[in-house]
């Protein structure tokens, strides 16, 4: 048993997971603000390994083709890859890799940009909205289980607690 693994079975027995992650590597003297960033990267991690499993056994997909799509469902219309590279917060070369294998299955298909005759517009086809809809549904039943073993104000007051940090975070992060 590893300090921390001691220290947090002492100080908080529900937080002492079966198998190692990030948090249960410290010692418990690390600075609070480093426990609470490998606490929060830690159930990151396991509520994406979670939806990554999930989606590849269910629907054969992984969760990079999973955000795409769900980026392309609000732009009916299309998106640019270089705008789906800054929503996603990845490289152009990850969307067009996506897109590819996407566009070979059929779920999207690239169109003309009428403004900019070098870029093309990725968006879903019909095929591909309704796989989406189907995964969507899976993936929020999903987040709903993951998440209900919090009390629904415990849930509501992580949700404002997070956005605090969130807004002063960004107010920290030099300007571009």
């Amino acid at each position: 048993m590893t300090d921390y693994t001691h220290y947090a079975a002492t100080q908080h027995p529900a937080v002492t997971p079966d198998f190692p992650d990030l948090e249960t590597r410290t010692t418990g003297q690390e600075p609070e603000d480093t426990r609470l960033w490998l606490r929060m990267l830690s159930c990151c991690t396991l509520i994406e390994n979670e939806l990554r499993s999930r989606l590849r056994s269910e629907f054969q997909t992984t969760l990079p083709r999973y955000d795409l799509m769900s980026q392309l469902t609000h732009a009916p219309k299309g998106l640019k890859m270089s705008e789906l590279s800054r929503l996603m917060m990845v490289t152009n070369g990850n969307i067009t890799g996506i897109t590819d294998q996407l566009e070979k299955d059929g779920l999207v298909e690239r169109l003309k940009d009428d403004s900019d005759r070098r870029s093309s517009l990725i968006r879903l086809t019909m095929k591909g909205r309704r796989y989406h809809r189907r995964m969507q549904r899976a993936h929020e039943s999903w987040i709903q289980s993951l998440l209900g073993g919090l009390a629904p104000n415990a849930r509501s007051a992580l949700y404002n607690l997070l956005g605090d940090l969130k807004q002063s975070t960004y107010a920290r992060l030099p300007a571009v």
